[in-house]
């Protein structure tokens, strides 16, 4: 196991193949086939890379793409321009991550130029490295909850202790939050009863939802550089998941407190606030992770307690609003 994890901290270019052809784009594909006859091929092809004129990285030819093509077509015309590379300085545990995410073949590996100086294939991972992936989810799952589960093992009481506490704190700010919104909306609650009655469930389906956008988003932010572009298609894209998933779930909740207690009013504003809810949850879940990586603290270990605590108080804010206004 410890050779296997040394063998995940090398740099991508001690492993990255140097004999696959480059091709340019202006090439017709005939022109194409008469430079790999005279290079030579790899032992493995699985895509060709394509490069302009000053060797920097504009696109992937699969081989599939490539031999099936007429012999005028030119290359350029058939490639994919959309391209996931790995930066030379990038250990090979960071390709590993980009491997299971993409579920790509190889990958070229680039300098800062975007130059080609590489292709890194599926076969640098060998079944050693490859049985890490488990222990690799459950690190994942305990960083979600605040603190590396590699810090905590074999610490001694005192250690995990400072190393778990401090993010339960979240959890305590958030549910003392939530106690004095609901002082503060207390006769609300005493008037309407059924209100509290669901408080669990909008509060779970809340929290479940977060869940899911933190963790595509911290698995997107380890592949890719983030940028505001990148940050409103992500926003975009949730938004419309949370329309989806709240209007679904907030019309079986409205069903079911409406068949339970025939208020279609309570039943409204429940059903209304899990809408309100995974919008909410959704929008936290990609904002937070992305901010905290933007102020360069670790998102994996904080994202988790504090979008939770965000997500339950909003919830908590909207919930009651509603419930005193419209009931």
């Amino acid at each position: 196991m410890a050779e296997a994890v040394s063998h995940l901290n090398d740099p991508v270019s001690a492993h990255a193949r140097r004999d696959s052809p480059l091709l340019r784009e202006e090439m017709t594909v005939d022109a194409a086939l008469r430079l790999i006859r005279e290079q030579g091929l790899a032992e493995k092809i699985i895509y060709f890379y394509v490069v302009d004129t000053d060797d920097r990285l504009v696109g992937v030819l699969p081989t599939r793409r490539f031999l099936v093509a007429a012999p005028e077509a030119r290359v350029g015309d058939l490639m994919i321009k959309r391209v996931v590379a790995v930066p030379q300085h990038a250990k090979l545990l960071d390709a590993c991550e980009l491997f299971v995410l993409y579920k790509f073949f190889a990958f070229p590996v680039v300098d800062a130029e975007r130059r080609v100086v590489g292709v890194l294939d599926i076969s640098s991972f060998t079944e050693e490295v490859l049985d890490l992936a488990e222990p690799e989810k459950v690190a994942d799952t305990f960083e979600s909850l605040g603190f590396h589960v590699a810090q905590a093992r074999g610490a001694s009481a005192w250690k995990a202790f400072q190393l778990r506490f401090p993010w339960l704190l979240a959890t305590i700010a958030s549910g003392t939050a939530g106690a004095l919104l609901a002082g503060f909306f207390e006769h609300t609650l005493a008037r309407v009863v059924v209100v509290a009655f669901f408080l669990a469930l909008v509060l779970a389906l809340a929290e479940a939802i977060s869940v899911q956008s933190m963790t595509l988003t911290l698995q997107a932010l380890r592949a890719i550089k983030p940028n505001w572009s990148w940050f409103l298609k992500a926003v975009q894209r949730e938004l419309g998941t949370a329309l989806l998933l709240g209007g679904a779930c907030g019309s079986v909740v409205f069903l079911i407190v409406w068949a339970w207690r025939r208020t279609p009013d309570a039943a409204a504003v429940i059903g209304g606030t899990v809408v309100g809810a995974a919008c909410i949850a959704c929008l936290s879940g990609v904002a937070l992770p992305a901010l905290l990586h933007a102020l360069r603290l670790d998102p994996k270990i904080a994202a988790g307690p504090i979008t939770l605590a965000v997500a339950d108080v909003l919830t908590l804010l909207l919930y009651f609003s509603l419930a005193s206004w419209l009931l």
